[in-house]
């Protein structure tokens, strides 16, 4: 999926080199006007004409080193549902030490539309309408609306980005949501600065040339030739995303950049930035915000040993700190690995999730326990590079903690995740281990936790034709943990089952009661006593007809694309079972039963299983479905929508009643 594309900065022969550049701005054809649908995927709603961007390393006005950006591009509407296409934000990073953000320039945008009367007219964007914004200490932007969108327009805007970050060379990411009849992107590298590239994705570069350009680079007497190399990529198809995926960029075709080493072109001396995982380890642990706030034992070291007096056990011990910790703290939303200064954290009771989990692996250390930390990328964020380190792919951090034969991982943000559980958005491959006392190591983060539900409906047909009879349902795992989530949204239970009221309407809640919700090792248990009007009578007065899916039926296929080739990503496995039984009046037989069904996955993957049992006046109905996995390959896609379809299908079966 990554091919490692290696940059020498020496002069390259290239025989038959395209010169490469800029498109035209401001220049619109009759032909482009005329679009009425992209003919390589008619149900496109816009389509990138042209792209282009460039990326400089060269020095700025304040005679320091920068990376001078620039972005333009063309695209053709087709109808509003792309409207969204002609709203812009150009993010804008900030070192945060001197409120010295990037810099944005030469903004400029026009929209082209045809009048009432067929004649092309143009709308310039006007520079009141670009708005700064300050998102955060790390990030600014500017902001603008395209004007006078409308069916059939197209949209050309282009701008330029001066940045310190020079040793950052800007990705550029062929793919989007929208096809793309052709996207390009040009870098010019002095020969001080050597990158290692790499192209990710499923689709192949259709353009990819190098060439030198002589003494384009000079500072202070130093001079040197420029690496001049162009990405093209032609008939690029939007990437369409799926369900039960991690984030598009893991799969998107795009030309990532990441520095080598370099010599400085003010003193030459060489720095190699590019570092082994030795060298990651050595730079963590002497980081003030990482390894040192793991070595503050002393700190805590009177907050843990009350939390543990009495206990012997180390699994007692390590419960009760990660309780303790999940109580003492609430998480403030921010992501990443460093903590600025965890004392301050537990003074406020509150802090980021570096705060809360690297002093919670202290805390579990201070206890004598084998507790480690866990470098994660959660699934929003993106895949880990594993070819090489890249510390900023890490934007999490958990625990982990070794007792006996047996890992536990931990994650104290959360009051209501048990011991030992991970969130849904850490279940993203791999994470990496890192101690002060020992090298750091991949560990895969599909973890055996599962989610389950069991789902019982014992009911009577009553003589008013509805069902009367009690709801029970029993969820353990990761479900568990979602159903207290989704519960304790709610100010009060009532309010919850207000609320369930709603969503069911051809149901009633009479009566219920719901267990366990603050004993997070237990399973949640839901009983109601409920009333429901599920019956639909036929055209002849003796029928009835039932279907017995009364609960989270699935009606379409979460799965729709004809092929895709980045895996099914589940996160976990699971298991829903449901299982109704129903009594029905001496008068009443069942004249068309369910059919028994039996459909699994290959290689093990999963199962569907409906069974009919039929009783005295009544019968007994039950239906699971499994997932045994959490990921499934690109190659077993056909299989799990197949098996999608079929559940749909046997789940469209409706029972039939006669009245004798």
């Amino acid at each position: 999926m990554k091919k490692p594309l290696l940059i020498f900065f020496f002069l390259i022969f290239i025989s038959g080199l395209l010169s490469a550049q800029d498109f035209p701005y401001g220049n619109i054809t009759t032909e482009e006007m005329n679009m009425k649908s992209y003919g390589k995927d008619t149900s496109a709603h816009a389509v990138v004409l042209q792209e282009f961007g460039k990326s400089i390393i060269n020095i700025g006005s304040d005679d320091k080193l920068k990376q001078m950006y620039e972005y333009h591009v063309k695209i053709k509407i087709f109808d509003s549902k792309a409207f969204d296409k002609g709203t812009v934000k150009i993010l804008l990073y900030s070192n945060d030490r001197n409120d010295a953000y990037e810099e944005v320039s030469d903004i400029k945008g026009v929209t082209y539309y045809k009048d009432d009367n067929g004649f092309t007219q143009k709308v310039e964007l006007e520079d009141k309408k670009v708005y700064p914004v300050k998102e955060n200490k790390y990030w600014a932007s500017h902001k603008f609306a395209m004007p006078g969108l409308r069916n059939g327009c197209v949209i050309e805007y282009k701008y330029r980005v001066e940045s310190f970050r020079w040793y950052k060379l800007r990705s550029w990411e062929f793919q989007d949501n929208i096809p793309k009849m052709y996207s390009e992107y040009e870098v010019h590298i002095p020969g001080f600065f050597n990158f290692n590239a790499s192209l990710k994705g499923f689709l192949k570069l259709t353009k990819n040339t190098s060439s030198l350009e002589s003494q384009c680079f000079e500072t202070h007497g130093a001079k040197a030739d420029c690496s001049l190399i162009n990405y093209g990529m032609a008939n690029i198809p939007a990437f369409i995303e799926d369900d039960y995926m991690t984030s598009p960029k893991n799969f998107l075709s795009t030309i990532n950049f990441e520095l080598v080493d370099w010599t400085s072109p003010y003193d030459g001396i060489k720095h190699k930035e590019t570092k082994e995982w030795r060298d990651i380890d050595y730079l963590l642990k002497s980081e003030p915000e990482f390894g040192g706030q793991l070595k503050r034992k002393g700190l805590l070291k009177d907050k843990v040993l009350p939390i543990i007096a009495g206990k012997t056990d180390d699994l007692a011990k390590a419960k009760a700190i990660y309780e303790y910790w999940q109580k003492w703290f609430k998480w403030d939303d921010f992501y990443g690995i460093y903590s600025e200064n965890i004392s301050k954290a537990l003074d406020t009771h509150s802090g980021s999730v570096a705060d809360i989990n690297l002093s919670l692996v202290t805390a579990l250390n201070v206890a004598g326990l084998n507790a480690e930390t866990v470098l994660l990328s959660t699934r929003d964020n993106g895949a880990l590079n594993t070819l090489y380190p890249v510390i900023s792919d890490f934007d999490y951090v958990v625990a982990k903690v070794n007792i006996g034969d047996h890992v536990y991982m931990l994650d104290a943000t959360d009051p209501l995740l048990p011991f030992g559980m991970l969130p849904f958005k850490c279940l993203n491959d791999k994470g990496r281990v890192f101690s002060l006392d020992k090298p750091s190591y991949f560990m895969d983060l599909s973890l055996p936790q599962r989610e389950k539900s069991n789902y019982m409906l014992d009911v009577t047909l009553q003589d008013d034709g509805k069902l009367k009879g009690t709801l029970t349902n029993y969820s353990t795992g990761y479900e568990a943990y979602k159903r207290r989530r989704a519960i304790k949204k709610f100010n009060s239970v009532d309010e919850y089952i207000e609320n369930l009221n709603g969503k069911l309407p051809r149901w009633k809640i009479i009566k219920s009661d719901i267990k366990n919700l603050d004993s997070l090792d237990l399973p949640v248990s839901e009983q109601y006593e409920v009333e429901i009007n599920v019956y639909k009578k036929m055209e002849e007065s003796n029928k009835l007809t039932f279907s017995p899916y009364y609960l989270n039926r699935i009606i379409t296929n979460p799965l729709k694309l004809n092929e895709r080739s980045y895996p099914v990503d589940m996160g976990m496995a699971s298991e829903n079972r449901y299982v109704i039984t129903l009594h029905l009046p001496a008068q009443y037989s069942v004249e068309t039963p369910p059919q028994a069904t039996a459909i699994s996955i290959p290689n093990g993957g999963g199962r569907y299983i409906a069974s009919y049992e039929p009783g005295d006046n009544s019968f007994s109905f039950s239906y699971v479905t499994q997932f045994s996995k959490s990921v499934y390959s690109a190659e077993e896609y056909p299989y799990l929508k197949e098996f999608f379809n079929k559940i749909i299908q046997s789940q469209k079966t409706e029972m039939v009643f006669r009245k004798k």
